[in-house]
């Protein structure tokens, strides 16, 4: 006859046949037949604790392995019985000193997770005034980290740490939005002074274009921001585009006025082309930074290059 499943007393988890504790409290199992008498739990394959005690000492293990396991992100070691004592304490037929044991180490443990809480809540309260400096509406997480942080002092550790978690994962979603509408203006403004180098664009525009677009950024606005740089960075490429042949024939002439190389070539007429070739295979930042490096080895003046185009 195929063996039934029996629950274990502790926690009342389902527990397979053949085993001999519990998989997720621990408690021991005593195997049908191995004693117990007419006890019906001894003839399910499982042992009625005989003590209160065991039951609260079950519980208490596994609250702290879950704290345990959910504290490693605040970056914090959580005390735990070591693995044996664990074992001799859930078959001590005298639970109550372990379970004064398990109680210490209970009060242990909370009070470095408050104290991590409260570490946590310094580090979180400085992103979130950064955030709010871009006026990236973070009232909610502000309120959340207070709650969690009051939730770890109360002793209600599980609620503290379920805040954590979605606090740390918004702020960090927001972070992210932020700091990719950054770097996109970095590299835009980065842009436009290679091309204020190469005389494409007039000497103020990239001061008052990064001007412009940090004041939008400082709104939170970030979309909009996002669609700002786009069309300014298109605009820009249409420039470059429009100067590129005056450019190439300007740094080309110069090259091809030196001697060239051992192998009948001239390295820098080869960096040219290959500049060239990144600004119209649509790579225009690499192929500035290549043009930019060129003229500035030649000497060449960095004149405004004459363009038919409407500045942006």
């Amino acid at each position: 006859m195929a063996s039934r499943t029996v629950s274990c007393p502790a926690c009342g988890a389902p527990v397979p046949p053949g085993v001999r504790s519990c998989v997720v409290c621990r408690a021991p199992l005593v195997p049908a037949g191995a004693g117990g008498g007419n006890d019906p739990g001894a003839s399910r394959g499982s042992r009625v604790p005989e003590n209160p005690f065991a039951t609260d000492l079950n519980r208490r293990l596994a609250r702290l392995a879950q704290w345990s396991e959910a504290s490693e992100p605040l970056g914090v070691a959580v005390p735990r019985l070591p693995p044996w004592a664990e074992e001799v304490a859930v078959r001590s037929r005298t639970p109550e000193p372990w379970a004064e044991v398990v109680r210490a180490v209970e009060r242990l443990a909370q009070r470095r997770i408050v104290e991590a809480f409260d570490r946590w809540e310094e580090r979180t309260t400085a992103r979130i005034g950064r955030l709010e400096a871009y006026a990236v509406d973070s009232r909610l997480e502000r309120s959340q980290v207070e709650d969690a942080v009051h939730a770890a002092r109360l002793g209600d550790v599980a609620q503290a740490l379920a805040t954590f978690q979605q606090v740390d994962r918004v702020v960090a979603l927001k972070e992210r939005h932020l700091d990719q509408a950054r770097g996109e203006l970095e590299g835009l403004l980065a842009f436009l002074r290679d091309l204020e180098a190469l005389g494409v664009v007039d000497a103020s525009e990239p001061g008052e274009v990064a001007g412009e677009l940090e004041r939008e950024l400082r709104t939170g606005r970030l979309a909009p921001l996002k669609r700002r740089l786009r069309l300014l960075r298109t605009q820009a490429v249409e420039r470059l585009t429009e100067a590129l042949p005056a450019q190439v024939r300007e740094v080309g002439d110069r090259v091809a006025a030196e001697p060239r190389g051992d192998n009948g070539y001239d390295a820098e007429a080869l960096e040219l082309a290959v500049a060239t070739r990144a600004i119209l295979a649509g790579r225009p930042e690499e192929g500035v930074r290549r043009l930019r490096a060129l003229r500035e080895a030649r000497g060449l003046s960095m004149a405004p290059v004459e363009r038919t185009g409407p500045a942006a």
